[in-house]
């Protein structure tokens, strides 16, 4: 199997997502093996929010538009310009997946299967029930897929390189256990957002879809806000004021009631508004439902200590801050070429 015979093949997977859109569950016609998988799907879609609260149709079907507009023929073609993939010697390369949001770990199944390897997945419980399936239907578009793609509940073994993802506690484990292989190894990380106090009401808008989306789970989710000496909350308050239906969900309600009541009786200065709490913290890990916030005095200083946190830091989501920056509303939005924690996966892949 070539590189095109693969490009086409997750091109195929991206006209079959794209059936599943953030708006509606709409069938289409000329969708290749739809009469197979279409009502799979939904099935599966269906066991993976019983399997996982967090999990709500609308997050999935978000994160299934959002890989169906990535995965065409020009995007991928694009993406995979810079390397030479060719003449590749196949290994079986072992992914760890984190759970946190739907299909966190496709961005990795996908690098390791689009640059000629064989791949071995051990996934999280939480998110198990996507990515089996969607590699059953790469199998029927493109059979020589078949072989080629492993999942294991169980002890990983006779793998030649892997990629883990995990906490920063399980980082130092998998460090310590993949010592001797290559290895890509992720631990927490948060995105935090610079603002000036000069954002207009449509950029303090999209800014809690940063905030918001997944419900803050993800690793590119803001959790951290920096500010500047007398900011007004007003505007960040009434910018995000559209999401306040997140607390009718009864898992994010209940992490809000929880964590409310150990910031009032710990006598902790905070404020909310009935379904975000901000808190001024210097950490960048805030729990569900709260945004820390901290004080900047000088911009230069601020740059300086981001740049000696960037093992800490995702996405810095801000306006004419950085040359690295991503603009308000777009985290859960990255391209096939941003890199997660900046380790270009491709690179790494081609190299074992």
């Amino acid at each position: 199997m070539d590189l095109q015979e693969r490009i086409k093949a997750f091109a195929k997977l991206g006209d079959f997502l794209s059936q599943f859109s953030k708006d509606t569950i709409q069938k289409k016609e000329n969708i290749e093996h739809n009469e197979i998988f279409f009502d799979g799907f939904k099935h599966q879609l269906k066991l993976a929010q019983e399997n996982n609260g967090w999990f709500t149709d609308e997050n999935m079907r978000f994160s299934l538009e959002g890989w169906s507009k990535l995965l065409t023929e020009e995007n991928l073609e694009t993406w995979l310009k810079p390397y030479n993939i060719s003449n590749v010697q196949p290994k079986l390369v072992a992914i760890i997946m984190a759970g946190n949001i739907p299909l966190v770990g496709f961005h990795d199944f996908l690098s390791v299967l689009i640059t000629g390897h064989h791949v071995l997945v051990k996934q999280s419980s939480n998110d198990k029930h996507l990515i089996p399936y969607l590699a059953k239907y790469l199998e029927f578009v493109e059979p020589q897929f078949k072989g080629t793609i492993h999942f294991t509940d169980g002890k990983m073994e006779n793998f030649d390189a892997v990629i883990a993802t995990g906490s920063d506690n399980t980082a130092r484990y998998f460090e310590y256990y993949f010592k001797n292989k290559p290895s890509i190894i992720r631990n927490n990380r948060n995105s935090v957002a610079v603002l000036t106090g000069n954002e207009t009401e449509a950029e303090m808008k999209n800014l809690s879809e940063d905030i918001f989306r997944y419900y803050g789970l993800g690793c590119r989710n803001v959790s951290k806000i920096f500010i500047p000496k007398n900011y007004n909350f007003d505007a960040f308050f009434n910018g995000i004021y559209h999401w306040h239906p997140i607390i009718e969900k009864a898992k994010y309600a209940n992490n809000y009631d929880y964590n409310k009541a150990v910031y009032l009786m710990s006598e902790f200065d905070m404020l909310e508004n009935g379904f975000l709490m901000i808190k001024e913290d210097p950490s960048y890990a805030s729990p569900i439902a709260t945004v820390f916030y901290e004080y900047y005095d000088d911009i230069e200083q601020l740059k300086q200590r981001l740049k000696a946190d960037v093992n800490k830091i995702q996405c810095v989501v801000a306006k004419g801050f950085s040359e690295n920056e991503i603009a308000f509303g777009h985290t859960q939005k990255p391209e096939l070429w941003d890199y997660a924690d900046s380790v270009d996966s491709v690179e790494f892949l081609l190299a074992i």
